[in-house]
């Protein structure tokens, strides 16, 4: 009954505070610019909220002058432009200010950092990049440190420091599992006896330790991006990239002879068939992470979407009984997005065991 509850609060909590994020953002638009407007508005903090940036803006309002106020914490900017560069995401003033580093002069435009020029506003540089996606050079060598990705390296610290613990708890009481690992050790069991094994086969313990550490990776990092941290890690594709990258080489240089056997030359098949089909098999290879990476990108970041999107509703009718009932529907929405949270970690695991599991069959005889 109590984590029946604490879950309804956490989805409360996290409508609660998107709708005071919105609230907040839509103080600056002028009432008589009309529901068009406010549209725009919501639509324009639905892709920023989508979009990985170089701050961790916690909440933001207007003051009494008319100005933005956000409020969270900075991040560096790390880039390399003849030469490292090294400044505090702060000077750049989230996207309305030109930073000077070291002679050289950085914007930030729609989410890149652009190279300017000394004595070009911002608003210069966008009016030009507006007519003309060349006039200035975008920053590719970018090694700054967003939000993204402190929010994965401390979902790596977290999954270390717990499993570890879980691991002392487990040798200090003889395999009996006490505190938190009576909730992991069901999962841990589940994803071994029900993944792993029956679609890899004997060789699946050589790829437990992959197996579980995606799956609590991509759980846990869509979970974060469930609260009001603003945090939408698995709906940035460049990550889901990197992790069906990941299952992609682990599948192929783990593969066995039988493996690349049924890909190049596949046996009981005519010979013109098999030139045939060689080079639709071997697209098949790479069209496999590429669903991959497209499944967690596309539904975690359409839950967002769409979830967000409903909690606008409320800032858009003009009526008690309009604003509760989208309030409630994004209540619900919020619930089963913890559902979908668990479930694309678990679709994401399954198939990359699958994948193993081709790459490790055995020749029938």
């Amino acid at each position: 009954m109590s984590k029946a509850l604490n879950m309804k609060f956490f989805s409360l909590a996290l409508v609660f505070f998107a709708s005071i994020s919105f609230a907040t953002a839509n103080t600056s638009s002028d009432s008589s610019d009309g529901e068009k407007d406010l549209k725009t508005e919501i639509n324009e903090y639905i892709q920023h909220h989508l979009q990985d940036s170089y701050d961790f803006s916690l909440y933001s309002y207007t003051n009494s002058e008319h100005e933005h106020v956000y409020i969270g914490f900075p991040l560096p900017v790390i880039l390399w432009d003849n030469g490292l560069q090294v400044f505090s995401s702060s000077k750049l003033h989230h996207g309305d200010a030109i930073a000077e580093v070291n002679g050289n002069y950085y914007a930030l435009i729609h989410g890149k950092i652009y190279k300017g020029e000394a004595g070009v506003s911002i608003d210069q540089m966008k009016e030009a990049l507006e007519h003309d996606h060349h006039a200035y050079h975008k920053i590719m060598n970018d090694f700054s440190i967003t939000k993204s990705v402190v929010m994965m390296l401390l979902t790596g610290l977290l999954m270390f420091w717990l499993f570890s613990s879980l691991a002392k708890s487990y040798a200090k009481n003889k395999g009996i599992p006490t505190g938190f690992a009576r909730i992991f050790e069901p999962i841990v069991l589940y994803i071994r006896d029900d993944i792993a094994e029956p679609n890899i086969g004997p060789n699946y313990k050589k790829y437990m330790s992959y197996l579980l550490t995606i799956f609590f990776f991509v759980w846990f990092l869509n979970l974060f991006g469930l609260t009001p941290l603003g945090v939408n890690v698995t709906g940035n594709i460049a990550v889901t990239f990197g992790l069906a990258l990941l299952t992609f080489l682990i599948t192929n240089l783990t593969g066995n002879k039988n493996y690349w056997g049924h890909i190049f030359w596949m046996p009981g098949v005519p010979v013109p068939m098999k030139i045939l089909l060689a080079p639709i098999e071997l697209l098949g290879v790479i069209i496999k992470p590429f669903a991959l990476m497209i499944r967690l990108w596309a539904n975690m970041s359409a839950g967002h979407i769409v979830l967000m999107s409903i909690i606008g509703l409320m800032f858009i009718f003009h009526s008690w009984l309009g604003s509760s009932l989208s309030f409630l529907l994004s209540f619900v929405l919020a619930i089963l997005e913890l559902l979908v949270a668990a479930l694309q970690a678990y679709i994401f695991t399954m198939l990359s065991a699958l994948y193993f599991g081709f790459a490790n069959e055995e020749a029938h005889h």
